[in-house]
């Protein structure tokens, strides 16, 4: 068992995935020699040289490109993306390509790539340093899409998803980097990429969030259970596929639900979770359904970043709001 940060718990996943299979390879923007912008991927150029870890062009559709055709050919590429906001120049790849490489070839091929990124913001970096666009890559059929929120299910999920015979986009909160620390078992287990995870049981109301903003929503369940409210958090982790069937029982349990998210709210991803909810879990609601989001604008510049992110005050109005319904 180690203490390590998120982005340790990566490196760790890295070097496990690696030492076990000779295929695994990583690739992108000063991985190498520097070890990655953040140092996901420090070490491993030491380790496995020029041949296993590779350092590109400033080239982002070329890094998605040279992916695909890696993996085509049975190798598992690793690629990183050094910041989110720079991976839109890999959509033409990942959606024509990436998703569509097992049904293209009837099963003959698939595309085990795995696209970690960066994401979101909070450390006073430009806008196109603090994206938040996994409901663009959850809606491209054929990716998986994971964010975790801790350096035990980042290790975990990591492992899944290099593993994983299809593509996964593998999105790293940048503001939880170093932010927390635990004890992570580097044991090379895998965290299934289909489940959500209950992070904090309770009764009275369910509060459903991924990333970052998870922390603010814990913040906000210990604050609501000094009043004598329980309220059941759940780690997304894994956007796509949605494990419905967690957050549908939660809700049946306490009848409302606060969905807490760092992207815009327009098309963000908890509009995904309250149309499952309002269709196969209406009956149970008593509150209508709360989404505590950043806003429709782009992520404004360092100085008031923090106005965008949602707060635990935020959550913590949404949740007393739902909870005025008996």
């Amino acid at each position: 068992m180690s203490d390590v940060s998120l982005v340790q718990a990566v490196n760790l996943a890295l070097r496990r995935a690696m030492a076990e299979d000779s295929h695994v390879l990583v690739l992108g923007e000063d991985v190498g020699v520097d070890g990655g912008v953040f140092r996901a991927t420090e070490g491993l150029f030491q380790l496995y040289g020029d041949d296993r870890v590779l350092d590109t062009p400033l080239a982002e559709a070329s890094i998605a490109g040279v992916s695909i055709g890696l993996a085509a050919q049975g190798f598992r590429p690793v690629a990183e993306i050094q910041f989110t906001g720079f991976a839109y120049a890999c959509i033409d790849q990942l959606i024509n390509h990436a998703s569509r490489l097992r049904t293209r070839t009837r099963g003959r091929l698939t595309c085990p790539l795995v696209l970690r990124s960066p994401a979101g913001g909070g450390i006073h970096a430009p806008e196109h340093h603090s994206e938040s666009p996994e409901a663009m890559f959850a809606h491209i059929p054929g990716l998986k899409v994971v964010m975790p929120s801790s350096p035990a299910r980042a290790y975990g999920l990591l492992l899944s998803a290099i593993r994983d015979p299809d593509p996964v986009v593998f999105l790293e909160p940048t503001r939880l980097y170093r932010a927390v620390r635990e004890e992570v078992a580097d044991d090379g287990a895998g965290m299934p990429l289909e489940t959500c995870f209950v992070v904090r049981p309770g009764r009275d109301i369910t509060l459903v969030s991924w990333g970052a903003t998870l922390n603010e929503t814990l913040a906000a369940a210990a604050r609501l259970s000094d009043d004598g409210i329980e309220a059941d958090v759940i780690d997304v982790a894994t956007l796509k596929p949605l494990d419905r069937e967690t957050i549908l029982k939660s809700v049946a349990r306490t009848g409302r639900l606060v969905i807490v998210h760092e992207a815009p709210l327009t098309g963000g991803f908890g509009a995904e979770i309250a149309a499952c909810v309002a269709g196969a879990g209406l009956m149970h609601l008593v509150a209508p359904i709360e989404r505590v989001t950043g806003f429709d604008t782009v992520m404004p510049y360092p100085r008031t970043e923090a106005w965008y992110i949602p707060s635990a005050d935020r959550v913590l109005a949404a949740a007393r709001r739902a909870m005025e319904y008996q």
